[in-house]
């Protein structure tokens, strides 16, 4: 009888937090499940990750991203992209050339931002998997378009009405911009080189949940098809004990504001986080921060500063801090998962960056979205017009909504019929989430039909 043999992955991602923290949970999975992970990202990213190898299981390697280690990465989004696209490969080359020699991978997942991996992993015969770190939606859109499956509106005209299979209908505002004439030049060849190799992997896995993009998923099985793997966030949101469990944190958490939730009723917070990446202009903050005067309602902020010489950073109105004394509490960072669990957030005005939005999902909150970027405006139609767990803020072309709509929103989410109909909507897609990952639900048959799946390349190729 032939030893069994031990499945090994290698898994690429940019460092990036909205990324890395998807991927990483992945990982947690796949490693639960026996198989030996390797997780490679970019070498600026090398101190950060050493400093929590002690609470992993996952082995790290780092590729050249082309740029220096002083290079503002946090700031020049675009010029890290174009570098990555440049060097990334090569560099990306070498260290596989490398890890080869001693593992045998049965396969290599890459998340849709490592495009150039795909073309690496090919030419050394590894079957490769692409883990979709946005809503299924997202993934059909982009694969429509690039693969010019469907016809697209007018692009021009933000008005226009966008009609896909198995999605509600939508303006162009709503697509994401990487497909929009205003996309830089540079972006658009990134996702079209993505699309163009997506013929060259094996397996598409989406951290979504089948259940509530059901009919989406389904209309892509005769094209590409995504199997949506459940909603990888920490386990800590689905009730299970907090471990000291790997994490990506860019900034250091500031725990207090729980101490200062634990004081607060039931239902009674509003919680406004815009992510690690989008930076509010001062009229938006200033618009922010009047509507949340005006609400009488308590408040927990994220606001964090912007480049090492905070050029970019927002201040709150001297008066605004004065005047909600007591009911706000202002931090640079927080444990966003465990402000989401506590029972007295009633709402989460957010950027609608995915991986928020299915926190969102996960932990039962209605959302107040104000998207600003990349999938936020899609991932803001689905949640009023699809998952029905919030509302979407209404503002122009310059992002900046009024403090009266911001206003509004407020109430239809935390008073009212409207709101007792959001709430119902957040924790019916709260019990959803959970029972996909439970044995027999759909989420956990597709990771464990994929583990199997490795198994089988595995011995095929042993």
């Amino acid at each position: 009888m032939s030893e069994e043999k031990i499945v090994e992955v290698l898994m690429v991602s940019l460092p990036l937090q909205g990324h890395l923290n998807p991927m990483l949970n992945l990982g947690k999975h796949l490693v639960s499940k026996g198989v030996c992970v390797t997780f490679a990202t970019t070498e600026d990213d090398r101190l950060r990750m050493n400093q929590n190898l002690h609470n992993s299981d996952i082995q790290f390697e780092f590729f050249s991203d082309g740029l220096s280690f002083d290079f503002d990465r946090a700031n020049k989004m675009s010029e890290l992209i174009k570098s990555v696209h440049v060097h990334g490969s090569k560099n990306f080359s070498t260290l596989l050339t490398r890890l080869t020699k001693v593992h045998n991978y049965s396969c290599v997942i890459v998340n849709p931002f490592v495009p150039f991996a795909i073309d690496v992993i090919a030419d050394h015969n590894i079957p490769c998997a692409m883990f979709w770190i946005q809503a299924s939606a997202l993934y059909s859109i982009y694969y429509r378009y690039y693969k010019n499956i469907d016809s697209f509106p007018n692009l021009e005209n933000p008005n226009e009405k966008v009609h896909l299979p198995s999605m509600p209908i939508f303006d162009v505002r709503d697509l994401p911009p990487f497909i929009l004439p205003s996309c830089p030049p540079h972006l658009r060849v990134y996702m079209n080189d993505l699309f163009q190799a997506i013929d060259k992997v094996k397996w598409v896995l989406g951290t979504s949940f089948y259940e509530i993009e059901e009919e989406i998923v389904k209309s892509m099985d005769s094209l590409k098809p995504i199997y949506p793997i459940g909603s990888m966030v920490s386990p800590f949101l689905f009730g299970e004990k907090e471990t000291n469990d790997f994490k990506v944190d860019m900034w250091n958490v500031e725990d207090s504001c729980i101490e200062w939730l634990d004081n607060k009723p039931p239902s009674s917070v509003i919680y406004i986080s815009f992510g690690s990446i989008i930076a509010l202009s001062q009229k938006q903050m200033n618009n922010v921060a009047l509507a949340l005067k005006n609400s009488n309602k308590s408040f927990l902020w994220v606001i964090r500063t912007h480049g090492s010489n905070n050029s970019n950073a927002s201040d709150l109105p001297l008066e605004f801090l004065e005047e909600t004394k007591g009911r706000g509490f202002v931090v640079k960072w927080s444990p966003q998962e465990k402000v989401l669990m506590h029972p007295a957030v009633a709402c989460f005005i957010s950027h609608c960056g995915w991986n928020s939005t299915i926190e969102s999902l996960v932990t039962g909150v209605s959302v107040i979205c104000y998207p600003h970027w990349a999938d936020q405006r899609t991932n803001a139609m689905l949640i009023e017009n699809m998952f029905q767990n919030g509302v979407n803020l209404k503002y122009d072309e310059d992002r900046v909504a009024s403090t009266q709509e911001i206003e509004r929103c407020i109430r239809e989410v935390m008073e009212g019929p409207s709101a007792l109909k959001i709430k119902k909507r957040a924790r019916e897609i709260k019990e959803l989430a959970r029972k996909s990952l439970q044995e027999g639900g759909a989420s956990r048959q597709n990771l464990d039909k994929f583990v199997n799946d490795l198994t089988i390349t595995d011995t095929v190729k042993a």
